[in-house]
């Protein structure tokens, strides 16, 4: 009936996302809400993301959320191989944290890849754009992210001006754990666009998990600066004050973080 095998849902209900009752014949009674996080991870594993990264994706989204906010409240969804999570401000990766460039890009009708990486021969004339090279890079993370980081690079390379391009790069760098060059893109991006609140956000999470964390407090205030409304920026902001014992700064953010997921 859900339409998702039976091997995932148990492993769903062992990691504690849904918690089923047992009937009379000790049958699982999924609730309402069970049965709208069992479709989104149906409708995950259809876009072809595998099982282990889904777990892994809702296992570090439920992490981040308040225990009083389910995740089916959430929007979740799969931008190319990424598990994403739909917000305000855009998509954010669910593993990452990091925001995305939602671009869906339909296959060409005979299933051919072209391959940009300066071979010799013809390239396809879309590649000689920075947008093309863009919106190639997006439709390859999942499966190739080397290639799609030489686009990225490429396409900044051909048009310095394309922000798009430097935020998705600082994603997927981050994905890789290559967090010190992930901070480098977004602070030469920044150089350009200081008023763009989601590559302050993303230079945030970078610096966090280099352990900047006063730099990363820096980041996610001028984040919220610039986009008050911004609810992660506010529930990680939250954290590092809660860490480093400013309790009162962190009540206030966690309050306009649930104030703005209400």
């Amino acid at each position: 009936m859900l339409g998702i095998s039976r091997g995932v849902i148990t492993r769903l209900v062992s990691a504690g996302f849904v918690s089923p009752q047992r009937g009379p014949r000790n049958e699982y009674l999924f609730t309402f809400r069970d049965v709208v996080l069992l479709r989104t991870a149906h409708g995950l594993q259809s876009a072809h993301i595998a099982p282990r990264r889904i777990l892994r994706s809702l296992e570090r989204l439920k992490a981040s959320l308040p225990s009083e906010m389910p995740l089916t409240g959430l929007k979740i969804t799969a931008i190319g191989g990424e598990v994403a999570v739909r917000e305000v401000h855009g998509p954010r990766s669910a593993e990452t944290g990091q925001y995305l460039i939602d671009f869906e890009v339909a296959p060409p009708h005979e299933g051919r890849v072209a391959d940009f990486r300066g071979g010799r021969g013809e390239q396809p004339a879309a590649l000689e754009s920075a947008q093309g090279l863009f919106e190639a890079a997006a439709a390859l993370e999942a499966d190739a992210p080397a290639q799609a980081e030489a686009a990225y690079r490429k396409a900044i390379e051909l048009e310095p001006d394309f922000p798009d391009a430097h935020l998705n790069l600082a994603a997927l760098l981050c994905e890789r754990e290559a967090y010190d060059e992930a901070v480098r893109v977004c602070s030469e991006a920044l150089a350009r666009w200081p008023d763009v609140a989601e590559l302050h956000f993303n230079q945030a999470l970078a610096l966090e998990e280099l352990e900047r964390d006063r730099e990363a407090l820096r980041s996610y205030e001028r984040s919220l600066e610039l986009a008050p409304d911004f609810a992660q920026a506010h529930f990680n902001l939250a954290r590092l004050c809660e860490r480093s014992g400013n309790v009162q700064k962190a009540l206030r953010h966690f309050n306009a973080y649930r104030r703005l997921n209400r």
